[in-house]
């Protein structure tokens, strides 16, 4: 951890100037226990030290951490990760202070933290893709930062790493300044966090990866606050027609609400209704579940010249079948999705645009707030699917 966390910009006398910081934070140390997670305690939480921010970095005081999927796939083992780790990557917070070099940030900035840190010189980012990132995804492997190494340790010194660049589930962080994108003010910080990952994952798959234009018709697969959040996304695009499938009920009411013009229950018959509702499929069909049979039902609601999209993490081992020879006779697309295929510092301030306006109501997303303690009992709910959006508010 670096030796020298210099905070520039930080108020005289501030005590998180001086050394390393005692932060609160949950740490996964172990993979795969089994729930529920209110009994076996995968996220233990507990005191950490924090070194201060290097050059091009920001320490970061959370307000406020999303509960994603994202997150729950590494709890229970489908998404390996380099342990012990702080969870978390969906926050929103302020800026406490910065290291060497940050000129974009001062104290006192309200900032939405996203998972992938974009270093704006390799390929991808010069070609407009932040979300493929070379060094980010390195560092996300990792376990690191983007400037490389660890700025956390438990309090017997052990390392611990960093959760893509954010480890949100704690009170105060340190990130690359590469990983922040300013906000005003008037944004509710529960509601700024969402942005990082669910509506630039969801709205971005919506309005960037599968491009939905106006009349055309949607089926989202997968109700959670990604699946949710591509549902509004759709809605602002013009979409006429949206369908939105889920297997559980509330979901599927919440969807409506939103704007879905028809609700369908997840299972055998699925295909064959929104292929009916939408007269031969839907034009584009946006999968959020991270399951191979429900991304190959979203696909068979594709109508022929459409676009399947599909934003979930499967585990690594799982294969997909389709009938190859549909995307040659049938001209159709297949097409992965990461962040939404989104560029944050321009999309993020976009979103926020939209959400100002009443045109993507992400607030609604928002259904549990819990404290830090209660996080394990959070990703039980989850898990079970009786959340969408939980937020871990930190006073």
């Amino acid at each position: 951890m670096p030796s020298e966390p210099f905070l520039h910009g930080a108020a005289s006398g501030d005590p998180l100037t001086a050394g390393r910081l005692k932060v609160r934070g949950a740490v996964l140390r172990e993979m795969g226990r089994a729930a529920p997670y209110a009994r076996s305690r995968p996220l233990e939480i507990c005191e950490l030290e924090l070194a201060g921010p290097g050059p091009g970095e920001l320490l970061v005081r959370i307000r406020a951490a999303g509960l994603c999927h994202s997150d729950l796939s590494v709890i229970d083992g489908s998404r390996p990760r380099v342990m012990p780790m702080v969870l978390g990557h969906e926050a929103s917070g302020e800026v406490v202070g910065t290291g060497e070099g940050v000129g974009d940030f001062a104290a006192g900035d309200r900032v939405v933290l996203t998972f992938v840190p974009s270093c704006g010189h390799c390929p991808a980012c010069l070609d407009g893709r932040a979300a493929l990132c070379e060094p980010g995804a390195v560092a996300n492997t990792a376990g690191e930062l983007l400037g490389g190494g660890r700025r956390w340790g438990d309090l017997d010194g052990h390392p611990l790493h960093h959760h893509l660049g954010v480890s949100a589930f704690a009170d105060h962080v340190v990130v690359s300044a590469r990983s922040a994108v300013r906000v005003g003010p008037d944004l509710p910080f529960e509601v700024a966090a969402v942005f990082g990952c669910a509506v630039l994952t969801g709205a971005g798959a919506a309005l960037h990866s599968a491009e939905v234009g106006v009349g055309e018709s949607v089926a989202v697969f997968g109700l959670g606050g990604v699946g949710l959040a591509a549902l509004l996304g759709a809605v602002a695009a013009g979409a006429t027609t949206i369908v939105a499938v889920d297997t559980i009920a509330s979901k599927l009411d919440l969807a409506r609400e939103l704007g879905a013009t028809h609700a369908v229950p997840a299972g055998e018959a699925a295909v064959a209704q929104v292929r009916e509702l939408t007269g031969g499929g839907a034009h584009k069909a946006i999968e959020t579940v991270g399951n191979e049979r429900v991304l190959a039902d979203a696909y068979a609601a594709t109508r022929r010249g459409g676009t399947t999209v599909t934003v979930g993490l499967p585990d690594p081992s799982r294969m997909l079948t389709i009938p190859a020879v549909s995307l040659v006779t049938e001209e159709r697309t297949l097409r992965g999705s990461y962040l939404g295929s989104s560029v944050p510092a321009r999309d993020v301030p976009r979103f926020v645009d939209l959400y100002a306006a009443g045109r993507l109501p992400v607030d609604r997303l928002l259904t549990h707030r819990l404290t830090l303690d209660e996080i394990n009992e959070g990703f039980d709910r989850l898990a079970r699917g009786e959340a969408v959006r939980q937020a871990v508010v930190f006073d």
